[in-house]
């Protein structure tokens, strides 16, 4: 069976991939940044190496322990990435690059790494793990959907580039998920502080926490009956692997799919106008 190297594999959708990948007889390299944290899913058959997506050394050492086994990488997914969460003038400049060089950089330099041994086997597949918020922007979330819209456009250019050599590229765009991205995502934004105001109240305080509450409420509330387990995803991936003629893009979940098309028909400020109706507007 084909070989498939798994970036983010300690939590949620990396996790579920490896695993339903692995019981159906793929060859699957789990990686995370410690490798202690996803030892158990060498029990489920999955080869563990350390990756971090962060540093150049560790992700040319991760392929070159899967080239030397099997002469390629038959398919890469791209799966770590994070939320920084803020308004786009709190967030700081370096967390802000930090989110860039794992979301994008990091995407980016694996497939750069795993391309050549695709192009000498003539065949190969790259799954890269956006969002439905690669196409819409959700207030407060500027700097992650800023690096989702990087991921849909460097996997645009790459599916043109790549095709006539026998790999494919695909781009998966789940929705709400059942991850720890929510605990990630509030823990961003009531984390920002601006103290520029007695009490250290900054100017977006209040939407800081009206969007702690209506991230939380997407998971948790009545919205979370919407969001979907990783395994959701993972089957998702599978298709994408296995199909013969993959879908350029697949999202995942029926929220995902009501969102993507409502802001294909809305105009601007008309989907501006619905964003008003669940997020609180900063200086209001």
């Amino acid at each position: 069976m084909a070989t498939v190297l798994i970036t983010g594999c300690s939590s949620g959708i990396g996790r579920a991939t490896a695993r339903h990948l692995a019981a159906r007889n793929w060859t699957v390299y789990a990686t995370a940044r410690r490798v202690e944290a996803i030892q158990d899913l060498a029990a489920d058959g999955c080869r563990l190496l350390p990756l971090d997506v962060t540093d150049d050394q560790s992700m040319v050492a991760a392929v070159a322990v899967v080239e030397k086994e099997h002469g390629a990488v038959d398919a890469l997914v791209n799966n770590a990435g994070y939320g920084e969460y803020g308004a786009v003038e709190e967030v700081a400049l370096d967390a802000a690059r930090k989110e860039f060089e794992t979301n994008v950089f990091g995407l980016a330099r694996m497939a750069q790494l795993v391309l050549p041994g695709m192009r000498r086997q003539q065949h190969g597949r790259i799954v890269n793990v956006g969002s439905m918020g690669g196409r819409f922007t959700f207030p407060g979330g500027g700097w992650y959907h800023a690096s989702k819209y990087a991921v849909e456009a460097l996997s645009d250019a790459l599916r043109f580039e790549v095709r006539s050599f026998g790999i494919a590229v695909v781009v998966i765009e789940p929705g709400t998920i059942k991850t720890r991205f929510a605990e990630t995502a509030v823990g961003e934004a009531q984390a920002v502080d601006a103290p520029d105001l007695p009490g250290g109240d900054g100017p977006y305080a209040r939407f800081n926490a009206a969007m702690a509450k209506t991230v939380h409420g997407a998971y948790e509330g009545p919205l979370g009956r919407m969001a979907a387990e990783p395994e959701a995803v993972a089957k998702v991936i599978e298709k994408a692997l296995t199909s013969d003629r993959p879908k350029t893009r697949y999202p995942v979940t029926a929220g995902a799919r009501l969102m993507l098309g409502a802001r294909r028909i809305l105009p601007d400020r008309a989907f501006d106008a619905v964003l008003r109706t669940r997020f609180a507007s900063p200086g209001d």
